[in-house]
């Protein structure tokens, strides 16, 4: 289906109205920040109405000092300002074949945007973290019934946990967006940022903070957002974490046609975690030959880095397949093929599109 055949609000394209699920189109792809109007949003339950002079988060758990900060409160402390780039651990679902359940993202289940805040550290600081503990909970203020037979019954709130060791290095709660307020779709009052995670660690709404001296096992860690790892011959069901290396291309379009023996500019975005992009190559003839692309702008951790290539067109008429495919500072290269132990997430591996020159 072309975007104009796709159902818009605001601009984005609708994956799903209730609850509500939007993605940019990724072809309007233009600056390193995403536009927070452009952001695309994704809901597991209804948004909730949060009024934040009301609002308190709890810190609990195996902590010395269990306490409740408020939104005045948060403001107070020292805050940083960092861009991080959240993509959806579904993202590009759609181009699966055979097609799989879930929301049919297509490229748009990204964006980067600069997000304040404070560091979750000093928060978990006060509260004096106990020697046993190993897991910190978010939880969000979203909730309700799951029809998902393998889900508890009755209501249950969004929550996934990390690590102590991520929550005390880079973790953000995060009450700033590209400099304005969080938009009620995007986590208002405040929401976690979990740099170089799939963006179900990042906690919307959120309302508690509960560290653990146990791993936590609940319903968003264990049954969903989790993927089949190998140990041997036995799989294994384990919690989505970091995000795979990816090169995206935002124009030319699937579909879109070019003029022939002309220079076409084509650009896009690539991402990875705990390193940064050190090459996007481009394919203009199906993967038989590639070309490295400029890399655009200056690296910054966990934020996505553009890329271009003028690509001179054939003289003849024709379709002609792209694909870009990234590498990052570890050596981690975009695979050809899909792992089907990912199941429905995880999606990295490279992605033809196809344009007509005429």
């Amino acid at each position: 289906m072309t975007e104009g055949s796709q159902k818009l609000i605001a601009g984005k394209i609708v994956r799903g109205e209730t609850p509500l699920n939007l993605e940019m189109p990724f072809q309007q792809l233009e600056g390193f920040l995403t536009p927070t109007e452009s952001f695309y949003v994704r809901t597991h339950f209804p948004i909730p109405s949060i009024d934040r002079d009301a609002w308190w988060v709890r810190v609990e758990g195996a902590v010395e000092n269990p306490f409740a900060i408020n939104y005045e409160q948060l403001l107070e402390l020292q805050s940083v300002t960092v861009p991080v780039t959240l993509e959806c651990a579904g993202n590009n679902r759609s181009f699966l074949d055979p097609k799989v359940k879930g929301v049919q993202w297509g490229l748009g289940a990204v964006g980067t945007a600069e997000w304040a805040g404070v560091p979750l550290s000093s928060l978990l600081n006060r509260a004096r973290v106990k020697a046993n503990a190993c897991e910190v909970i978010l939880e969000g203020a979203d909730g309700g019934m799951l029809e998902d037979p393998k889900s508890p019954p009755g209501k249950l709130h969004f929550a996934r946990s990390i690590p102590l060791e991520k929550a005390h290095a880079d973790v953000l709660l995060a009450y700033k967006m590209n400099g304005g307020e969080l938009p009620p779709q995007n986590g208002f009052p405040v929401r976690a940022i979990v740099p170089g995670w799939y963006a179900m660690a990042s906690i919307k709404w959120l309302q508690r903070i509960i560290v653990m001296d146990e791993p936590f096992t609940g319903y968003y860690q264990t049954i969903d957002y989790a993927y089949w790892r190998r140990r041997e011959e036995i799989a294994e069901l384990t919690p989505l974490t970091e995000v795979q290396v990816k090169a995206q291309i935002a124009k030319p379009a699937e579909g879109e046609t070019v003029p022939a023996n002309s220079s076409v500019r084509v650009h896009g975005a690539a991402w990875t975690s705990d390193g940064e992009i050190t090459k996007v190559e481009l394919s203009t003839d199906g993967g038989s030959t590639w070309n490295e692309t400029n890399l655009m702008g200056q690296p910054k951790p966990n934020a996505w880095r553009l890329w271009e290539f003028n690509w001179q067109t054939p003289a003849a008429p024709g379709n002609q397949t792209l694909i870009a495919r990234a590498t990052d500072s570890l050596g981690r290269t975009q695979p050809v093929l899909r792992d089907p132990d990912r199941g429905t997430y995880m999606i990295n591996h490279l992605l033809p599109i196809t344009v007509e020159v005429r």
